[in-house]
């Protein structure tokens, strides 16, 4: 598959603010990989994967971006029991419901499993698609 290069961060409970770092790392690793418009949607759905964990867990989360010649692939790890549920989007006007209804739109391939303490929720882009 050719040279992988990875990126692994570790976010603590609620810790907004690092989300922003996490972006910003994301964008370097991607600065020469996938077409136009590949690396704004990888940071958009690594943002609504992490965000996620961060609300709604009660302890942080690891993020972790392996990116090859063609294929990137972002899993974000919690420490909470239970797969996520897919929640309708809030048609009024809200901001909620949107982070796994965006992954499955735009990600080429994702998933769920769980891990020894919670579970880890992936996607994949194919650099080339977008």
């Amino acid at each position: 598959m050719g040279e992988t290069t990875e990126l692994h961060s570790r976010l603590g409970h609620a810790d907004l603010p690092a989300i922003t770092g996490v972006r910003r790392e994301l964008r370097d690793l991607l600065r020469h990989w996938g077409g136009p418009g590949a690396a704004d949607v990888a940071e958009l759905l690594t943002s609504e994967l992490v965000t996620n964990a961060l609300i709604h867990t009660d302890r942080g989360a690891e993020v972790t971006a392996s990116v090859g010649p063609s294929t990137l692939r972002v899993e974000v790890r919690d420490c909470m029991p239970g797969m996520p549920q897919r929640p309708t989007p809030d048609t009024e006007g809200g901001t909620s419901g949107r982070g796994l209804v965006l992954v499955e739109a735009l990600a080429d391939n994702w998933g769920v499993r769980g891990s020894e303490v919670g579970k880890v929720i992936w996607f994949e882009l194919d650099g080339g698609r977008v």
